[in-house]
């Protein structure tokens, strides 16, 4: 059997694996590169080849630089402002300015830069609009495939068109040039988007779409009786507190008064030094007007609070965890009460709760408040983020919510935010102004978010999609495999005698459905490659301009709708978004059809032949 034939057999066998559903997409992926090498088609190095492909370790190492974005609570900030601006009603004010982001992004760095850059951020503003992720994802990928014909560098397939036309003899195109296509595009995009979305996309989330813990703090704060009278106070040098221990401070004789915590310095650590010190704080609980009388008698810096009490008890520095003592624990029989600091000195108990009332209403009526705790009793711990995640793994309680995935959520713009900002546009300048290759940007950009903490390296290695990586670098030896063995120059002849010579409509028609069909299956650059001689030589055979060819090509290998496997955007949207293999040709194929439009009847309008 031919190798041509080989290659057509395993690209069928793989489009009936991945509509059927049934294997994972990395499974068959999988299968394919295998196929390859098996039947001789390729070598081992060359079935094997994309998973050392600068791309594959491109997308890997945005993956790392998308995780520090969430965890630092970045994509959090912005997806707040972004439903600020959008409002939470308005589906269509939201899908526009979702699409008008990503696509300026992508005009700089490329379809899976900015979906990559913009996913975390979508997946938080479902959760907290209530909205089902795959209702957002896909549009989000789409539109910035159309986002991508908006500049030169907004796709490597520009660049190649722009010099190929150089080559033919005539002008390049200029940098902003293709937005003269590219806006209608990407308008395009968004009306059929906002008009057809709702009916052609599926209703459902993502497997690791998390719950809404956007206003987990007010919860808690309702939930435990805290009010909004929680108060901040700075020791000052003047106070007479200084000096002495924790123990002498005493507002029994304020009536409507509770100390909740005393905090070291301004870190929200409790204190662990036998003296406090000037800089320390006090969290009280209380009356405004008390509070401010005890804070002027004791030489406290007291601040009337514009804030209720959860946005001073969640802050990017310290939190609250809710924790429930499970059977068996061995805290049951212990003595606790509100303000005490856990065994492992970085951690307060700001509340108790029994069957879900507050312990003051139940049983604290001894003098010290204490309660002795039971089975299904209930605490609210306050510490920094980083002592609550690390001493709620203890087996003796159980956490409600996660604490790291509150604080994305809840407090957004952690510490470490800043400088997790600073290396995502340093890698964005780099990869705008190809000062290095895409892949070496995103390997410094992780690098340096590895090396300054804000990831651990297990941490890094969890962030990245593994399925997503896999099926890119698994699939990208079958763009070598059409290529060398001449099966996708066979089809482009075939399809070129069939139209080539009818007329220069005919001609971008044909180029557009050869460069887009082979775009659903192998790369955007590899069909491009493959149809750009195709295009020159046709335009020179027929005595029209390549430019409108050239432009036509860039158009159809943008247009990667239909599957999947069709760019890295789709896959990564894949996962979050719950999609099977067969959901985006529903959406895809309208979107198809108007870079069709633009490409056969507006392209030679605006660059003729």
């Amino acid at each position: 059997m031919s190798p041509v034939a080989l290659v057509a057999i395993i690209v069928a066998a793989a489009i009936v694996l991945f509509v059927w559903n049934k294997l994972p997409v990395a499974v068959v992926a999988m299968l394919v590169c295998l196929s390859l090498w098996a039947s001789g088609i390729l070598s081992l190095d060359q079935a094997l080849a994309g998973f050392g492909d600068p791309v594959v370790i491109f997308i890997a190492t945005l993956f790392v630089v998308s995780s520090a974005l969430e965890i630092t609570g970045v994509t959090a900030w912005i997806g707040k402002h972004l439903i600020r601006a959008a409002g939470e009603k308005s589906r269509a004010r939201f899908l526009v300015l979702m699409m008008s982001l990503v696509a300026i992004l992508a005009m700089f760095v490329g379809t899976t830069g900015a979906v990559v850059a913009l996913l975390p951020v979508v997946i938080v503003i479902a959760v907290r609009l209530g909205r089902k992720s795959s209702k957002l994802l896909m549009p989000l990928a789409f539109a910035a495939h159309a986002g991508s014909m908006l500049t030169l560098t907004g796709t490597p397939v520009n660049v190649l068109v722009s010099d190929a036309a150089i080559d033919a003899g005539v002008t390049g195109f200029g940098f902003f040039e293709f937005a003269l296509v590219g806006l209608p595009l990407l308008f395009g995009s968004m009306a059929i988007i906002v008009l057809l979305g709702e009916r052609l996309l599926p209703q459902r989330n993502g497997a690791t779409i998390p719950a809404d813990f956007s206003r987990h703090a007010r919860t808690l704060v309702e939930q435990y009786g805290l009010g909004n009278d929680i108060h901040r106070l700075r020791i000052r040098g003047t106070s007479h507190y200084v000096g002495k221990t924790p123990s002498t401070i005493e507002v029994a004789r304020h009536e409507g008064m509770q100390l909740v915590a005393v905090h070291e310095g301004d870190t929200a650590r409790p204190i662990n030094r036998p003296h406090i010190a000037e800089g320390d704080h006090l969290l009280l609980r209380g009356d405004a007007d008390l509070v401010a009388k005890f804070a002027a008698e004791t030489h406290l810096s007291f601040r009337e609070q514009t804030a209720g009490a959860d946005d001073i008890l969640f802050t990017h520095k310290s939190g609250l965890a809710e924790v429930a003592i499970p059977p068996r624990s061995g805290l049951i029989g212990q003595s606790v009460f509100p303000g005490m600091v856990t065994e492992s000195g970085d951690l307060i108990v700001l509340a108790v709760q029994k069957a879900g009332e507050p312990v003051g209403d139940v049983e604290a009526n001894n003098q010290t408040g204490a309660v002795v705790l039971g089975a299904g009793d209930t605490m609210l711990l306050q510490g920094t983020w980083k002592a609550l995640d690390t001493r709620l793994s203890d087996p003796n309680v159980l956490t409600v919510g996660s604490p790291d995935l509150v604080r994305r959520q809840a407090a957004p713009m952690g510490g470490d935010a800043k400088r997790t900002a600073v290396i995502s546009a340093a890698m964005i300048l780099l990869l705008a102004t190809g000062l290095v290759p895409p892949a070496v940007a995103g390997l410094l950009a992780a690098g340096a978010i590895l090396l300054s903490g804000i990831l651990t390296a297990e941490q890094s290695y969890n962030a990245i999609g593994g399925t997503t990586v896999v099926l890119v670098a698994a699939m990208k030896p079958l763009a070598t495999a059409m290529t060398e063995t001449g099966a996708a120059q066979l089809a482009a002849n075939h399809l070129l005698y069939i139209l080539g010579q009818s007329s220069p409509t005919m001609l971008l028609a044909g180029l557009f459905l050869l460069t887009a069909l082979l775009g659903q299956l192998i790369s955007n650059m590899a069909t491009a490659l493959i149809a750009i001689p195709i295009g020159v030589a046709a335009a020179a055979g027929m005595g029209i301009s390549p430019r409108p060819v050239m432009m036509s090509i860039a158009v159809a290998a943008a247009a990667a709708f239909l599957t999947p496997i069709a760019a890295p955007a789709n896959a990564l949207v894949m996962g979050p978004g719950g999609y099977t293999f067969g959901e985006y040709w529903k959406l895809g194929l309208p979107l198809l059809a108007w870079f069709f439009v633009v490409a056969v009847f507006i392209v030679p309008l605006i660059w003729p032949f």
